[in-house]
């Protein structure tokens, strides 16, 4: 049983998708895993017959007990099962198996000798206890990115370790070792991608033959070595654009190339105190040009207030005062270097593992969700003057997008059709109320998630958003932050829009798109007057409401937000 998240201690079968008997290849769907945070599709690593589950559906597995044999027709698994009779054993167990395998290969290949692809062909490396691949460490991930490595090659493992630090599509996790030994052999660099299922590491013995595994890789499976750095610069110097998109260093213009780079002396996820963070983002220095003088190389306070920049390094960004509602605004971009005139000028970054997972959900949404929007002006004269009461008392600072969320979710609990998902054979109408907010970071956009809104209080509200808003700034939500939305809001307000369309946020059926409050004329007692009025956006999903469902549901959101006090009853 893997460990399927950082948190994860046992996993409960929520369904099999293999019966004994049936043929494995490596990557089908094996089973689904409920954890403590989801329910997880658990791809197989190796090809062959499934011979014995560990457990039925409904049954719980702790972390390293025995999930499933996957083998030869007719292999003997009677010696793995001899220490338990419900196959539930511990891996230490497991690790007996492959002694017949690795023997019949060796057998093999003194019968014969072979060439390396051949030697490819005939070493599984899936069935080798050393082998470390990489795990899934959440539902959407499909590789992932070094941040950091824990433990250097040679350094000794224990079951239990720590050992390298995982950049996913939403989070840096931990990655602790499964077994005990010594690192030989790391598949990656900090700050390269691994595709799941890819060759992590190989930890074993000392004098373990390393150059058996990479050679038992297919051919080009296998993970190609890291290219040296005086490498990359010679590259570099003769216009080698495609190695230079790869090695992840944004392409410019030849005349730019040829200028000296300042050093980067920190790569992969950069340790820094809060306050050098935030220092450094008020006086415009990148981290990592930063050389710490902290606990392993953690960069202070003092690093900052002593670091000079290089010639190249660019001009300071002025850091734009937040606004008071703005939980969800980015820092403003640093401006595009100017080309010189006539000449073509540009660069390439690649894409980051959040950017790709956005870029498919969505277009997954757009696509397979028939999409309707409706759109209605709020008049919110009395939620500016009761939001200026209530932070007078309030013991955090209570924004707009607080007072919506919450009139949002006292209106999701009177109109459950919006409070739904699509599931193919049938709708599910959800009794709870637990509303994505999203949250602009860097890389792109996470949904983070505040649980059962209808029944907390704005004060309660407004210090979850502003938590949750610095965790997604500081890469450091985990998989439970961001799961099980049954709505989300999305503010652009504070950038000045008065109004947009968003994209549904799949499971969910509805999405709120949030323009800011605008000073307008407006008709009272048949004068003309100033205003504060508000539009927003209802996206809806045709397959689960419809526009009279919708409207009904902003109609009674108009209602609360126009007279705040309803929503207190």
């Amino acid at each position: 049983m893997p460990r399927l998240s950082d948190t994860m201690t046992e996993g409960v079968i929520a369904a099999w998708h293999k019966n004994v008997g049936d043929p494995v290849k490596k990557g089908d769907l094996l089973a689904e895993i409920e954890t403590d945070k989801a329910t997880m599709e658990l791809e197989s690593y190796q090809n062959g017959v499934l011979l014995h589950r560990g457990a039925e559906q409904g049954g719980k597995l702790q972390v390293n007990d025995l999930l499933a044999i996957i083998g030869d027709k007719n292999e003997d698994i009677s010696p793995l099962l001899k220490d338990g009779s419900n196959g539930a054993v511990k891996a230490d167990t497991k690790k007996e198996a492959p002694k017949e395998p690795k023997e019949k290969a060796k057998k093999q290949e003194t019968a014969k000798p072979a060439t390396s692809n051949q030697q490819a062909e005939t070493i599984d490396i899936s069935h080798m206890d050393e082998v470390v691949l990489m795990p899934r460490l959440s539902d959407t991930m499909t590789e992932g990115v070094i941040a950091s490595w824990q433990k250097k090659v040679g350094d000794d493992v224990k079951k239990g370790d720590i050992l390298a630090e995982i950049e996913t599509d939403k989070a840096t996790m931990e990655l602790e070792s499964y077994k005990d030994g010594k690192l030989l052999y790391q598949g990656a660099k900090e700050g390269e991608k691994i595709a799941v299922n890819d060759l992590l590491a190989i930890i074993g013995k000392e004098g373990f033959d390393v150059n058996k595994v990479l050679t038992g890789l297919k051919a080009g499976a296998g993970k190609q070595e890291p290219v040296a750095k005086d490498e990359q610069d010679k590259q570099k110097a003769e216009g080698d654009v495609s190695e230079t998109a790869s090695s992840g260093v944004p392409q410019q213009s030849t005349e730019k190339q040829s200028q000296p780079e300042p050093e980067i002396v920190n790569e992969g996820r950069i340790f820094a105190s809060p306050l050098a963070k935030k220092l450094a983002a008020e006086k415009g220095v990148d981290l990592r040009y930063v050389k710490g003088t902290g606990d392993n190389g953690r960069i202070t306070k003092t690093d900052i207030d002593n670091f000079t920049p290089a010639a190249k390094q660019e001009e300071p960004v002025p850091v734009e005062k937040k606004d008071e509602g703005a939980a969800t605004k980015p820092a403003a971009a640093p401006l595009a270097p100017a080309a010189a005139a006539g000449q073509v000028s540009f660069e390439e970054v690649p894409v980051s593992q959040m950017r790709k997972t956005i870029a498919r959900r969505l277009a997954e949404s757009k696509f397979t969700a028939p999409h309707f929007y409706l759109t209605m002006s709020i008049d919110m004269d009395a939620c500016v003057a009761a939001r200026g009461k209530l932070n007078e008392i309030s013991p955090v600072k209570i924004s707009f997008n607080d007072i919506v969320l919450k009139a949002v979710a006292v209106a999701l609990k009177q109109h459950p059709k919006v409070n739904s998902s699509w599931l193919g054979e049938k709708i599910r109408i959800n009794h709870h109320v637990n509303i994505g907010v999203a949250v602009a970071v860097e890389e792109g956009l996470l949904v983070p998630v505040i649980r059962f809104a209808d029944t907390k209080s704005l004060s309660q509200i407004a210090s979850e958003v502003k938590t949750f808003a610095q965790k997604a700034k500081d890469k450091k939500l985990q998989p439970a932050d961001w799961e099980g939305s049954t709505f989300t809001i999305s503010n652009l307000g504070m950038f000045g829009i008065e109004e947009f369309t968003a994209i549904i946020n799949p499971p969910d059926a509805c999405i709120l798109a949030i323009g800011g409050i605008a000073q307008v004329p407006v008709v009272k007692n048949n004068a003309i007057v100033p205003g504060n009025v508000m539009k927003v956006t209802l996206s809806c999903d045709h397959r689960v409401v419809d526009g009279a469902t919708g409207s009904a549901f902003l109609q009674t959101l108009k209602g609360l937000l126009e007279e705040p006090l309803r929503m207190m009853i």
